[in-house]
């Protein structure tokens, strides 16, 4: 049982690489081998190209991208897996660029065009896996309050991203945590009075919710994909 993290945040040991960590920890502690990869530590790596070499008739890829450069042992881990975790921060109300060039060259290929519509649920039938891989994503972000992620529509992002996740891969979960701690020093940052105050004291308060929520995200996820293997 394998289980792949996938860090795409450029930054280590803060809130994202960390909500990571936590779920791994509950994988890891339901008996599943896990790895942490750091998109940001790799060497430059595009998005799809759009080369189509996935979806050429009796194509040999089997849903792997056929780019090969540093994201594609990734990748080839990724398919390996029984559980995918991706984990970003939030910038300008999306995902990084890196997370979702991580997510284009995963799920293209693995996108069949020779799905079976069904005109009676407007869907088609568009996996060429013949398993499930248990997927997750987790969202870190700034933004202070719930409501506040409603108005900018972070919950309809969440899950459009979810939603082609479960669609090619069989399942998808999603976990993000709010008002999380930007700056190891906020004295050197031009930010509004009262800031660093109100977010150490959910830092200090609230953030280990979220951590307990990773870990039992990366518990349920292992008890999930071992449900299937067993």
């Amino acid at each position: 049982m394998k289980a792949l993290f996938v860090n795409g945040s450029p930054r280590r040991n803060w809130n994202t690489h960390k909500m990571l960590a936590s779920a791994m920890q509950g994988a890891q502690d339901s008996g599943v081998e896990c790895e942490l990869v750091n998109l940001y530590e790799l060497p430059a790596f595009r998005g799809c190209m759009s080369c189509f070499a996935c979806k050429l008739k009796n194509a040999k890829t089997n849903g792997l991208c056929a780019i090969r450069d540093s994201l594609r042992p990734v990748l080839e881990k990724a398919l390996e897996s029984d559980i995918i975790v991706a984990g970003s921060p939030i910038y300008f109300s999306h995902p990084t660029g890196l997370t979702y060039s991580f997510l284009e060259r995963l799920m293209f290929p693995v996108l069949s065009y020779n799905g079976k519509y069904d005109p009676e649920t407007h869907t088609m039938d568009s996996r060429i896996l013949t398993r499930t891989i248990h997927t997750a994503m987790i969202y870190t972000m700034g933004y202070p309050d719930e409501e506040g992620i409603k108005d900018f529509g972070y919950p309809e992002m969440f899950r459009e991203n979810s939603r082609f996740l479960g669609q090619l891969f069989g399942t998808c979960e999603t976990l993000y945590a709010y008002n999380t701690y930007q700056f190891s020093d906020y004295s050197r940052y031009d930010v509004a009075e009262g800031i660093e105050p109100m977010k150490a004291k959910w830092r200090d308060e609230k953030f280990p919710e979220d951590l307990k929520k990773a870990y039992e995200l990366g518990q349920r996820l292992a008890e999930k994909a071992k449900g299937r293997r067993d």
